[in-house]
C-alpha cells in the first residue's frame, strides 16, 4: 500500500479519485479529489500553485483519462491557499467555474485588495496582540502574499450539486475557517471533508484574517454535525482516507474537550494573559513547550489559546477583563 502522499491517481469508489499534490510548506501533500462526470470531472479543491502541483495535477486527471481542459467546476472546501490557489490559475486559462463557502467572503474580499490591506485589518493581528504577544505580530507579517480572487460562485445553505451519476450536498463546516465546506456524496457513502475532519491531526482554529466570534464553538458545532449524520467514509484533505467520518470527529471532539480541560487548569486565579497560558501548555504530539514550537507556529498556537480560552469564557468557567486593549483570564 503506498504512501498516502505517493503520486498518482487511486480510485477510492467507482468514478472518484484521490489525486496527491505536493505541497511547498505545511502538511507534505493535498489530497484533491476527481468525480468523473461524464465527459468531464469536477475536483474537490485544487492544491497549491506551484509548478510540481500543476504538473502532478495534470499527470494524475490524465491517468482517468481528463485534462485540465475538462475540469467543469472547482467546488473548494476553503480559501486557503493550498487548497484554492491552483483553481484560480485553472480558470485564467479555461474559464473553469468555481465555487467557494460564502462565510470565506470577507476574508476573501480583503485578500483580493490587497496583502497589505488585509494584514493591516487582519483578525489574527488583532487575536496576538489582545492575547499579550505583540511580539508575535511581526512573525504574521513574515507570511508570504497570498494572491486570492474571488470565487464564481457563493455557496450558501445546503445546495446540491447534481452531476449525472450522483447528487452531492454541501454541508456548511465552520471552524477551521469561517466559511469551510464539506461535501457528501451519501449515494456512494463518501464524506469530502476538506480541512474539517482530518485522520492524524486537527487543523488549527482562529487563523483567520476575519475572526469568527467564537471559531472553536463553530469548529465543535461542526464536528457534532459530522458524528451525528449517516456515517460515510472520511476523505480528508490531508492524510489517508478512513472508513468513519463520525468515528473519527468524536475522536476531535474527545481532543479538544480534553484541551479545554488543561487550558482551564492552566487559569490562575489572578489573571494570566492567553500568552501566558500558551506557555503553560504543551503542543503537539510531542508535548513540546511553545518556545521549544518553529518560530512560524508559535502565533497560532497562541490564537488557538484564545480560541479555546474564549469558549471557556462563554461557558462561565473562566472570567476575561481587559486592561490597555489586553484580556487577563481569571478563574
Amino acid at each position: 500500500m503506498p504512501h498516502w502522499t505517493t503520486p498518482g491517481s487511486y480510485e477510492i469508489s467507482p468514478g472518484v479519485f484521490r489525486i496527491p499534490l505536493p505541497l511547498p510548506e505545511g502538511p507534505p501533500a493535498i489530497n484533491v479529489y476527481a468525480v468523473a462526470d461524464g465527459d468531464d470531472v469536477v475536483l474537490i479543491d485544487s492544491g497549491w500553485a506551484t509548478e510540481d502541483g500543476e504538473r502532478h495535477l495534470v499527470q494524475g486527471l490524465e491517468r482517468i483519462g481528463f485534462e485540465p481542459s475538462g475540469i467543469s467546476r472547482f467546488l473548494i472546501t476553503h480559501w486557503h491557499t493550498d487548497h484554492y490557489s491552483q483553481a484560480l490559475e485553472v480558470r485564467r486559462r479555461h474559464g473553469t467555474p468555481i465555487s467557494l463557502g460564502v462565510g470565506e467572503r470577507a476574508t476573501v474580499e480583503w485578500h483580493a485588495a490587497g496583502a497589505e490591506a488585509a494584514r493591516a485589518s487582519s483578525g489574527a493581528a488583532a487575536t496576538l496582540a489582545r492575547a499579550g504577544a505583540h511580539d508575535m505580530i511581526a512573525m504574521m507579517h513574515g507570511v508570504p502574499d497570498v494572491r486570492v480572487e474571488l470565487p464564481d460562485h457563493w455557496l450558501e445553505g445546503n445546495p446540491r450539486i447534481v452531476l449525472r451519476n450522483r447528487t452531492l450536498v454541501a454541508i456548511p463546516t465552520p471552524g477551521h475557517t469561517n466559511g469551510h465546506y464539506s461535501f457528501w456524496d451519501p449515494g456512494a457513502r463518501l464524506f469530502f471533508t476538506g480541512d474539517h475532519v482530518l485522520p492524524r491531526i486537527t487543523p488549527w482554529i482562529g487563523l483567520e484574517t476575519a475572526a469568527g466570534r467564537l471559531p472553536l464553538g463553530d469548529y465543535l458545532a461542526s464536528l457534532l454535525l459530522v458524528q451525528t449524520m449517516p456515517d460515510a467514509q472520511l476523505l480528508p484533505a490531508h492524510g489517508p482516507t478512513m472508513p468513519s467520518a463520525a468515528t473519527r470527529a468524536r475522536q476531535l471532539i474527545d481532543h479538544h474537550h480534553g484541551r479545554l480541560d488543561r487550558t482551564l487548569d492552566a487559569v490562575s486565579s489572578h489573571g494570566v494573559t492567553a500568552f501566558d497560558v500558551a506557555h503553560r501548555l504543551r503542543w503537539t504530539r510531542r508535548d513540546q513547550r511553545l518556545g521549544d514550537l518553529p518560530a512560524p507556529l508559535r502565533p497560532y498556537a497562541v490564537i488557538e489559546t484564545v480560541a479555546h480560552l474564549d469558549v471557556l469564557v462563554d461557558r462561565g468557567a473562566v472570567q476575561v477583563v481587559e486592561s490597555d486593549g489586553v484580556a487577563l483570564y481569571s478563574r
